[in-house]
């Protein structure tokens, strides 16, 4: 089934792309590949940074929220929830984009491992129609005929480590890739004019048994992904072949730019929208009952510790 949905229709269109590029170029392929891919995921890219717009918006509101709830943990939570809920957000789209491309990735990977070790199988995982174009016959009549190249010299089906030898090039793709990742995670990141608690403070003052703030835990934990994950990919993509370095890498210039226009060019228009959805009435009769909530809450607490005293 994974074949038939994600392997077949990645390895045809990389086929398709090979075989129109003149000299039969793979790694151009990929790149041609992965920014169609990008192209056809923009409007959830977009869909995604509009969501980063809005919690970037409703940083005060939070903080209002924070204040409000004068530290019942239970009821700021309940607060943030319908906040999110009235403004449009959810803070889990974002990971929606990341799942869509994880079967692209997979799926390339089995790919390359077909080009790599199995080139008797073209024939099994190419339609009729990519199999009748001239580049592909000759793959198939001897797999030795395909060029597994990138500009004629540099070897996709390798490492950035392979047989004792370093690959320059595939290794400064790794490198750009952990470079773009970290950019990607930066441009993203919630902004808050509060000086953020590092992760080991935090820690710190949960040990001497001062009660964390689950704002400012989750702050930190995104500040230090944003730190590890570019490091982590680094050397996930030196131990993966070239061909998918090259992907991962163009895959990541392309999001850069994508999110740099999105978060800066179209700011404007974004804002509207986000300034639209926060001002609704809904949104602010939400902000007065979480707010009465807060005063009941605060007023019961009062009632309790009259009556003990």
């Amino acid at each position: 089934m994974f074949d038939t949905i994600i392997v077949k229709p990645i390895f045809n269109a990389l086929m398709l792309l090979y075989s129109i590029i003149p000299g039969g170029d793979f790694g151009v392929a990929i790149i041609l590949f992965t920014i169609f891919i990008r192209v056809l995921i923009y409007p959830l890219v977009r869909k995604q940074l509009h969501q980063t717009k809005l919690m970037r918006k409703l940083q005060p509101e939070l903080a209002k929220i924070k204040k409000a709830a004068n530290g019942n943990r239970q009821l700021e939570a309940t607060m943030q929830m319908e906040l999110y809920k009235k403004n449009g957000v959810s803070p889990f789209q974002s990971i929606f984009v990341l799942l869509i491309q994880l079967p692209i990735f997979i799926g390339l990977y089995h790919v390359i491992q077909v080009i790599t070790l199995h080139r008797d199988e073209v024939v099994k995982l190419a339609y009729g129609p990519i199999q009748q174009l001239e580049p592909i016959k000759k793959i198939i009549e001897n797999p030795d005929n395909f060029n597994h190249t990138m500009l004629g010299f540099i070897d996709l089906t390798k490492t950035a480590f392979s047989n004792g030898q370093i690959n320059v090039v595939l290794l400064v793709l790794a490198l750009i890739s952990a470079v773009t990742q970290y950019i990607m995670s930066k441009q993203t990141l919630p902004s808050s004019d509060k000086p953020k608690k590092r992760f080991r403070d935090i820690m710190k003052e949960a040990a001497e048994g001062k009660q964390s703030d689950a704002q400012e835990m989750s702050a930190a934990m995104m500040t230090n992904m944003v730190k590890i994950m570019p490091i982590m990919m680094f050397f996930i993509m030196v131990n993966l072949p070239g061909a998918l370095a090259l992907y991962y890498t163009v895959s990541n210039l392309v999001a850069t730019a994508q999110q740099h226009y999105l978060l800066n060019k179209d700011t404007e228009e974004m804002d509207e929208l986000a300034d639209e959805i926060i001002e609704k009435p809904e949104a602010k009769s939400s902000r007065k009952k979480a707010g009465q909530r807060a005063k009941k809450a605060a007023e019961g607490n009062i009632t309790r510790i009259k009556a003990k005293g």
